[in-house]
């Protein structure tokens, strides 16, 4: 898998759009880095960046970012909303892909070593990187702020973990470490800064202090109010935002505005934001409002109109939600192919692609059709006494309708695996070696991804038997083409795992493939002559 590292530096200039834009620039430049979001605040007078790297690229790019700031911002000048205490003020690293927790404790230690080192500034670690328990926190940290900061030095407690224990007055100091997913969400608030703060401290875990903790849990929050947005705003880092979800903060600041007498006019999203998160609050409005939607685009636009994160920008999902950004689409030559292409390619002189890519586009087309007879009766109001037992079928046809599209591609990628082995050098005993445990590796990979279709395929005989059994009639052959497809296609498959199983040494790991397979095969060629007399019987009543 490959290693994907997410790097949120928070540079204290919002205003200087010469200087948001260099910052990024030097990002942007850095070999290995995708500046994927500059998030500008005239008020906060503060600007996120937010990009993704390898290990190695990551640290370059947050030092490249570092050196720009460092040049051109000056503390002694800079005052806003947000609290601060240096001109990089916090720099935090978090794993995406591929990487563990302490391997991004490693990457902010080298970037706090090499920044204090290059530029000669204080630089704290915090969070899981932190080294003292009692400063782990960047709140705690950040205590007195930049204006506080000369002071804060020169107490034993509070020395740098990297830099000189110096007040440096145009930088000030810089806090990185590593941390889990954070999620930077602002509620807008019809109201006064100072009632955006009462229901920031009656809902921040932290509370009032003094023994009068909050009610939510992994929430740090303050009220303040934006100028450029004429509206206060609940702002908050939800810490966890599986343990306080967006949509739980949302509905609870409502409660508190209402209590209040004032309104709320949506909220916004700082940054980026983890697809999960959207659709967990896509979930709990689905379920309060009893709505039904299938497609993760249309629940991602449910999330995002039901939080209003388009009340002051459009919020774009490609280019918010971090797995839009980061995710690569998989490679499908044949199944990009047009209808005719496709055909001529199986047509044409080579063993690739063959029956196992077939095979699995006959499924995708058995899922599918499926999935359409289930969308044409869905929502008619002469089937409305059918649409629990569609909006059932729907969604499992539709996904995977989609998730056996890959395995066409996936079966003639199989195949060559095998046949780059079959090219091996053959000389020696040791190459003979060689070339044997690659053949046999091969084979389970043609064996693993025609079974994988036969395995998705399996999954659509409950949903394509409701959609027999309840479907509008008038669309009866659709399901009868559908099933015979899906059979077929599970069939082909089988018969794909069946011709490499030949070849495999590993008696064990041969026979109980083959038991599920024949089982599976089995239970197709059953189903379908079970739904087929279903139809029937149907069409003749």
């Amino acid at each position: 898998m490959k290693k994907i590292v997410e790097c949120v530096p928070n540079f204290s200039e919002g205003q200087d759009q010469q200087v948001i834009e260099a910052i990024a620039t030097a990002i942007r430049e850095t070999s290995g880095c995708s500046l994927l979001d500059v998030d500008a605040g005239q008020s906060t007078h503060r600007t996120v960046y937010t990009f993704v790297g390898d290990p190695q690229a990551i640290v370059e790019g947050a030092l490249a970012a570092a050196r720009t700031a460092r040049r051109r911002i000056d503390m002694r000048r800079h005052h806003g909303e947000h609290p601060r205490m240096g001109a990089l003020d916090v720099c935090p690293f978090i794993p995406v892909a591929g990487v563990s927790m302490a391997e991004c404790v490693a990457i902010a230690g080298e970037f706090a070593m090499r920044l204090a080192k290059e530029l000669q500034v204080p630089v704290y670690l915090y969070e899981e990187a932190g080294r003292q328990d009692f400063r782990r926190h960047l709140a705690d940290i950040r205590e007195g702020e930049y204006e506080g900061l000369a002071k804060k030095l020169t107490d034993p407690r509070w020395l740098p973990d990297f830099g000189p224990a110096a007040f440096v007055p145009e930088w000030g100091a810089t806090v990185t470490g590593a941390r889990r997913f954070l999620i930077a969400y602002n509620v807008n608030i019809l109201g006064t800064a100072n009632q955006a703060h009462r229901i920031a401290l009656n809902l921040r875990e932290s509370g009032r202090g003094e023994g009068q903790p909050g009610r939510l849990p992994a929430v740090q929050g303050m009220g303040w109010y934006v100028n450029e947005y004429q509206m206060a705003q609940v702002t908050v880092n939800l810490t966890d935002y599986k343990t306080t979800p967006l949509h739980v903060l949302y509905e609870e600041v409502k409660k508190e505005a209402a209590a209040l007498g004032i309104g709320v006019a949506g909220s916004e999203i700082v940054g980026l934001v983890p697809r999960e998160a959207l659709l967990a609050a896509a979930d709990y409005y689905l379920k309060r409002e009893k709505i039904f939607l299938y497609r993760e685009e249309q629940k991602i636009r449910l999330a995002v109109e039901r939080l209003g994160l388009n009340s002051i920008t459009p919020f774009l999902p490609q280019k918010r939600v971090i797995e839009y950004l980061v995710t690569e689409p998989p490679a499908e030559p044949l199944a990009s192919l047009s209808v005719r292409g496709f055909i001529e390619e199986v047509a044409a002189r080579s063993s690739a692609p063959g029956g196992g890519s077939v095979s699995a586009m006959l499924a995708a087309v058995g899922a599918a059709l499926g999935a359409m007879v289930a969308q044409l009766t869905y929502g008619v109001r002469k089937f409305e006494q059918v649409g629990p037992q569609m909006q059932q079928a729907l969604p499992v046809l539709d996904a995977l309708s989609r998730q056996l599209i890959p395995m066409i591609d996936a079966d003639t990628s199989a195949f060559k695996e095998y046949m780059l082995a079959l090219q091996l050098p053959k000389n020696t005993a040791e190459e003979k070696t060689i070339r044997r445990a690659a053949m046999q590796t091969g084979l389970k990979t043609a064996v693993e991804v025609p079974l994988t279709t036969m395995r998705l395929g399996d999954s659509a005989w409950e949903a394509l038997t409701l959609v027999a059994r309840h479907g509008n009639p008038a669309s009866a052959s659709d399901v009868q083409v559908g099933v015979r497809a899906m059979e077929t296609g599970i069939w082909g498959a089988w018969q794909n795992v069946l011709i490499n199983l030949r070849g495999i040494d590993d008696q064990g790991y041969s026979d109980a493939i083959r038991r599920e397979a024949d089982d599976i095969a089995a239970r197709a060629a059953s189903s379908c002559g079970e739904i087929l007399a279903i139809i029937n019987q149907r069409l003749t009543n």
